[in-house]
């Protein structure tokens, strides 16, 4: 673990902003530490403190509203990032990010989320980093200093071991100290201690027994205490459940406000004497100290001018394309545009790209490059492109239309809304450009009881087509003049699940073109304080078994199909888990078919967390594009034609079969998890159980080969090792490859028991065609450090040991024994 200089803060020395806290009233520190609304703190002008802004999320900077039309970047999955195997793309991306959070005047980014893909259920596989607690730790490092790099908070969540998503709100993750030190927490150990992380985000679990925001041995003890960290831990929202247990055990700040544990009844406990003053006292000075450091305290001021550069797109488009991953490649790529005629894209995902995940990790990027839009572009006006779903796999239609879909009061692209009181009387209107209305707490207009939704839809072609209408109430649905009533029942109990995963209706509707469609929904809110609701439209569909047959009678037409398939934000999202790793609907019949129709099949595969893929030893190409973001299309048209080398290293082990996985199951079992793997998680347990996966972790292929010639290894237990690895260019391109360096007991066993090899290092080289380079790898003492239960500290166990160099843990192509 390599300690970098930390990032200097701002403006305010130590005395002085303790002075500012003991000019506050008990009551003007407690309104501090619950803040404002769902992602403010109060001003306080009588200690110059201004407000302060807090902002989702780890795929870019949302700001304070769920609208369409307040527009940001949206970067590839967190999946992505990690895959592109460095630190110095994790930290150009969060400088992008806190680039962005300062032109929309947001002083805290709730991000990196950096919990462990301890199994590919984890509904929020996708928004973390990896599997393994080393890569997890360098990403998670260098995208922190990006992010405050450029005078923005970062924020490490959720701390810790908040892995999986059924019964999040209160399941107890039941951890050995040694798994937990070594796996769970090490990536929040170097975000503080490597990058001086401002923020940490107490997660909703109990973890050993506590309920996290009261956990005060590893936020009091651990995280405060032996760690020294001096920043703030928020809570996750509305994590905080009581008041003396979470005041006393370390939370600093209950968001979002109001909260009915803290406010006033922290005042009272507080003047009662059940928490002690001088608790609250240092939550309020972590709080200023904060603020200082954001620039929103006194004479302080945001570090720097920075501002988004021209050529943002442009950097997350090469980002995108350098974390996706070639699996398999039998000679088809990389395409030449000009040997090519024709092109069959196929597949639900190459109509509709899933640019990203579900949850509050959402953002609204002001385009979205789709799949038939980069390969266009990328392969010129003389390659025909034919394109057909093939399946329909999406639960939830799209958006309404905005080249078919107007506001009839106004009649600009989009749809009207109207927000009504509890009497029906109108509160006021709004245009929208999107049809998914997502409203939080305090903002809607006052008193909003219910809101309706016009759209005048004008189809292009005759037939029936569909409409959805989504959301958890009860509604009213006029359409032409005939009107349905119904209510929509969520199947959930998590307001979270309820908001991302709505009930839907749909409807068929028998249009002809260039006849206009008109339609209202009235949509009653519940007690929940926010709205979620909409309405998505689709044109005529063949039935399925017809649209498939179409597909691949297509793909036998062309020279080469691309077919493109993964999930979509109601398989991978916050707030529930998967129940399996296959493929949606009829994804993987499509995909035989189509190989089986033409030899040149390049499947694409768009998603952020492992699917079984059957058909993988069947098609000449597979490429994993992760959940791209804003530049999808683009980018795989890059990697396709070899613009730019697939060069994504799996940051997870990937299955060829559920069965094959060694923790699958998400099931809460007498109230929560049991980590019974211990330290050995992903590729580690899939060595300590002889299992072969699929792909194994680290793994992916590229558009050269390599050749590994030879490694030397200095260094000691108390100085850390050098590894200098020699390698090859033996192909016919440049290419760039990442060599990995893992370590082993030579007896295979540590504190008396078995121990598997794990990741200590890594570094990326480029090389011409037949061209050397030497990879340096550093592995400092720390990483050599392991938890000695017994002891209760960490240590570097006496012994040999093999140092192994490869490609992936499942490729190590050079050994070597060190002795420590």
């Amino acid at each position: 673990m390599t300690t970098r200089t930390p990032t200097p803060d701002t403006g305010i020395g130590e005395d002085e902003l303790r002075g500012l806290v003991a000019r506050l009233s008990l009551a003007d520190k407690v309104r501090l530490v619950v803040g404002e609304d769902f992602w403010s703190l109060p001003e306080m002008p009588q200690i110059g403190l201004r407000k302060l802004r807090m902002s989702d999320g780890p795929v870019g900077v949302r700001g304070v509203l769920w609208d369409e039309r307040d527009t940001s970047l949206l970067f590839p999955s967190p999946t992505a990032q990690a895959a592109a195997w460095d630190p110095e793309v994790a930290r150009k991306i969060g400088y992008l990010m806190g680039a962005q959070a300062r032109e929309k005047d947001i002083h805290v980014l709730l991000a990196p989320t950096v919990n462990m893909h301890r199994t590919p259920l984890g509904g929020r596989h996708f928004e973390c980093y990896s599997e393994d607690p080393l890569l997890t730790a360098e990403i998670g490092v260098g995208f922190v200093e990006g992010v405050q790099s450029a005078g923005v908070a970062a924020t490490m969540k959720h701390y810790v071991a908040n892995d999986s998503e059924n019964e999040r709100m209160s399941y107890d993750s039941r951890i050995g100290e040694r798994a937990l030190r070594e796996v769970y927490l090490a990536p929040f150990r170097a975000a503080v201690q490597e990058a001086r992380v401002w923020l940490v985000m107490s997660a909703y679990n109990a973890t050993n027994g506590r309920s996290m925001t009261e956990n005060a041995r590893l936020q009091n003890g651990v995280l405060k205490g032996e760690w020294g960290f001096d920043g703030v831990v928020v809570s996750d929202w509305l994590a905080v459940r009581s008041t003396e247990a979470a005041a006393d055990g370390g939370t600093d700040l209950a968001m979002p406000a109001p909260n009915e544990f803290w406010g006033e009844a922290l005042v009272e406990a507080v003047t009662a004497g059940r928490v002690d003053e001088a608790v609250l006292d240092d939550k309020v000075l972590r709080i200023l100290r904060l603020a200082a450091r954001v620039g929103v305290l006194g004479d302080t001021a945001p570090r720097g001018d920075v501002t988004l550069p021209a050529d943002a797109d442009a950097q997350v488009r090469a980002i995108a394309a350098r974390a996706m991953v070639l699996l398999e490649n039998r000679g088809v790529l990389p395409v030449d545009p000009a040997k090519l005629a024709r092109v069959a894209v196929v597949g639900p995902n190459a109509g509709r790209l899933s640019s990203q995940g579900g949850g509050s990790a959402h953002v609204n990027p002001d385009h979205v490059v789709g799949i038939p839009e980069g390969l266009r572009a990328a392969f010129g006006p003389d390659v025909e492109l034919t394109f057909r779903q093939g399946a329909f796999t999406h639960r939830a239609l799209a958006d309404l239309p905005l080249d078919a879909s107007v506001d009839p009061a106004t009649g600009e692209a989009g749809l009207g809304v109207e927000f009504h009181a509890a009497d029906g009387s109108s509160l006021g209107t709004d245009h929208r450009l999107g049809s998914n209305l997502v409203f939080w707490p305090g903002t809607l207009p006052q008193g909003t009881a219910a809101l309706t939704a016009r759209a005048r839809l004008t189809p292009a072609v005759d037939g029936t087509h569909l409409l959805d209408v989504r959301g958890a109430g009860e509604f009213v649905l006029t359409l032409d003049g005939v009107r349905s009533e119904f209510a929509l029942v969520s199947e959930s109990n998590d307001t979270i699940e309820e908001l991302l995963r709505p009930p839907i209706k749909r409807f068929e509707v028998a249009a002809a073109a260039g006849v206009p469609v008109e339609v209202e929904m009235r949509y009653t809110l519940g007690e929940a304080g926010f709205a979620a609701t909409g309405l998505g439209w689709e044109g005529p569909r063949l039935a399925e078994d017809d649209e498939i047959a179409a597909a691949v009678a297509d793909a036998a037409a062309a020279d080469v199909a691309i077919v493109v398939v993964g999930t979509t934000d109601d398989i991978e999202s916050e707030g529930f888990d998967r129940t399996d790793l296959a493929l949606p609907g009829r994804t993987d019949e499509l995909v035989a078919r189509v190989a089986a129709a033409n030899p040149n099949t390049i499947v694409v595969v768009n998603a952020g967390s492992p699917v079984i893929m059957p058909w993988r030893h069947d098609v000449a190409a597979l490429v994993w594009a992760w959940l791209p973001g804003q530049e999808g299309g683009a980018a795989l048209a890059d990697v396709l034609t070899g613009a730019v080398e697939p060069g994504g290293r799996m940051p997870t082990t990937y299955p060829a079969d559920e069965a094959d996985v060694p923790v699958l199951s998400t099931e809460v079992v007498d109230g929560g998890h049991d980590y019974a793997e211990g330290s050995a998680i992903g590729y580690r347990l899939w060595a300590a159980r002889g299992l072969t996966p699929a792909y194994p972790f680290g793994y992916g292929l590229g558009y050269t080969d390599w050749a590994y010639e030879g490694a030397t290894v200095s260094g000691d237990a108390a100085h850390g090792l050098t590894v200098e690895v020699t390698v090859a260019n033996t192909g016919g391109r440049d290419g760039r490859e990442v060599v990995q360096v893992y370590l082993e007991p030579a007896d295979g066993r540590l504190f008396g028991a078995p121990e598997p090899l794990r990741l200590v290092g890594f570094a990326s080289v480029e090389a011409a065609a037949g061209a050397k380079a030497v990879a340096t790898v550093t592995v400092d003492a720390a990483t050599l450090a392991r938890w000695d239960e017994a002891a209760e500290g960490w240590t570097v166990v006496p012994g040999t040991y093999a140092v192994m160099v490869g490609r992936n843990a499942g490729d190590l192509r050079i050994a070597a024994e060190v002795v420590l």
